[in-house]
């Protein structure tokens, strides 16, 4: 690591900790040529690779804006989309893989919106299973009152609903 200061192309590590939920390291870093200290942020590179083929990094960014669009008009604050974009990372990440397709990162996103917004789930899942008739919409919505009575159920039961 280059010395943001001096640019001396070494640096001595001082001390680690996790951030971000243990999904990043901070260190901290000294310079032996200049004295003066530093830190990093080091995570690991989570790739999502799309249809085209093209790479591009992982952004709980663009899964909040994909969501935000499907919650439109609902009552869904930022902090359930963060949230919501936190678990969606946290599941594609728990696959162990360095490169996901673009699919598997929209798989992720229904669940939790599902748990979240009924409505945004519907309007979600219509585009990204390309809904082309009303007995698409159907089968979804009977799909969602059987979940429903699962998690009522399980709920009922004293079980985790997940």
């Amino acid at each position: 690591m280059h010395c943001p200061f001096c640019r001396h192309p070494d640096s001595r590590v001082v001390d680690s900790r996790e951030a971000d939920e243990g999904q990043a390291i901070r260190r901290r870093r000294s310079c032996p040529e200049c004295g003066r200290r530093f830190t990093t942020v080091e995570t690991a590179v989570l790739s999502v690779v799309k249809r085209s083929g093209v790479t591009e990094p992982f952004s709980r960014e663009k899964v909040v804006r994909g969501v935000r669009r499907a919650c439109q008009g609902r009552a869904v604050d930022d902090d359930s989309l963060y949230k919501l974009a936190q678990k969606v990372e946290e599941t594609v990440r728990a696959g162990g893989s360095a490169e996901i397709p673009s699919n598997e990162v929209g798989l992720a996103i229904l669940g939790p919106l599902r748990d979240l917004d009924e409505v945004a789930y519907l309007r979600f899942a219509s585009v990204y299973r390309s809904f082309s008739s009303a007995e698409d919409f159907e089968r979804e919505i009977k799909d969602l009152r059987v979940h429903r009575e699962d998690v009522a159920a399980a709920e009922a039961r004293g079980d985790s609903p997940e």
